[in-house]
């Protein structure tokens, strides 16, 4: 990493555009899938438990009562981009069809991402239990209002439901492990101290993974096939537009709002991006008898874009973050 960045080359950058390559030339099928299903859950598992033992009680409920934040996040996750998403509807036909068009629309509806918002947060050196509780907040939320949503500003002929289950996936992934982290935290916090370094590596190899995978199911379903290659570089350059213009009104809104800056960072990370692993689910049951492989297109895209992105803003506000202040005492 550190002859790389000699180069002005990101190592960490590198290791994502390697893992969509590795996507692309071996993508994950049948038995091979479902083990890096697994191997993910068990990562963003364990991540959560690091969390949990990283961070006091004292920091744990900070996260949680702060309401402004959250309230930030959750508007520019179900207004902003839901506004920009039918602002976009001038670019049919001429940029985007019909069904590229809805894709992307739907992207703009569905809740933010917990892991990876959460793990930059974490590698910028932000608000990591404020993250937590925004990003939680969002994919709770967005079991409900997600669907609403897509009822009242999309046509489909498939009949929106609400699929209950992704609640209890959340809390037995997220919610569970973190719980347990704090229960333990008095007996290992200190030797976790002594070995942070390699507890970094979860942050970054929990994304590698979700990149690895998400990209390996767009291989086998073949949606990069369905279009010329004029259709999905145009989606590409609007996904891209999107998400700058996102990031730019949340660094915006932080500022002017006078958030500190490591609740910027969670506004950000939090406030800018989409879940691929709660988007697709609710679009098989949302879209029934359309193309999906189209619909989910622009989701998977933007996906892979706000990872690299982002991965790239962590990077860099972590270099310029303030030396961290000796630890509190054990709780």
């Amino acid at each position: 990493m550190r002859f790389l960045s000699k180069f002005y080359i990101d190592g960490f950058i590198l290791a994502i555009l390697a893992s969509v390559a590795l996507a692309s030339v071996f993508p994950a099928r049948g038995t091979a899938a479902d083990v890096v299903d697994v191997l993910t859950k068990i990562a963003i598992a364990l991540l959560f438990l690091l969390y949990g033992t990283r961070l006091s009680p004292k920091e744990a409920w900070a996260g949680l009562t702060h309401w402004r934040l959250h309230t930030v996040v959750l508007a520019c996750t179900f207004l902003l981009f839901p506004l920009l998403g039918l602002a976009a509807r001038f670019l049919v036909p001429s940029v985007l069809t019909d069904d590229l068009y809805t894709g992307l629309l739907f992207l703009c509806l569905v809740p933010s991402t917990v892991q990876s918002s959460i793990a930059f947060t974490s590698i910028a050196k932000g608000n990591v239990p404020g993250a937590i509780v925004s990003a939680t907040a969002s994919n709770l939320l967005g079991v409900f209002v997600t669907p609403l949503l897509v009822i009242l500003l999309m046509n489909t002929t498939g009949h929106a439901s609400v699929d209950f289950s992704s609640v209890g996936d959340i809390v037995l992934q997220l919610l569970v492990p973190f719980a347990i982290g704090q229960l333990i935290r008095p007996k290992v916090i200190g030797v976790l101290r002594r070995y942070a370094e390699p507890t970094k590596l979860v942050d970054r190899g929990s994304i590698l993974l979700v990149v690895y995978s998400a990209f390996s199911a767009g291989m086998v379903e073949g949606i990069w096939h369905m279009l010329s290659p004029w259709r999905i570089v145009a989606l590409a350059a609007v996904c891209c537009v999107l998400l700058a213009v996102i990031i730019g009104v949340t660094m915006l809104v932080g500022r002017f709002a006078g958030f500190s800056r490591e609740d910027r960072i969670v506004i950000v990370f939090c406030g800018s991006k989409k879940s691929l692993a709660t988007g697709l689910p609710m679009a098989t049951v949302l879209f029934a008898s359309q193309p999906i492989g189209l619909i989910v297109l622009p989701l998977m895209m933007f996906h892979q874009i706000q990872l690299i992105t982002c991965a790239a803003l962590a990077q860099r506000w972590a270099k310029t973050a303030e030396p961290e202040p000796e630890p509190e005492p054990v709780d």
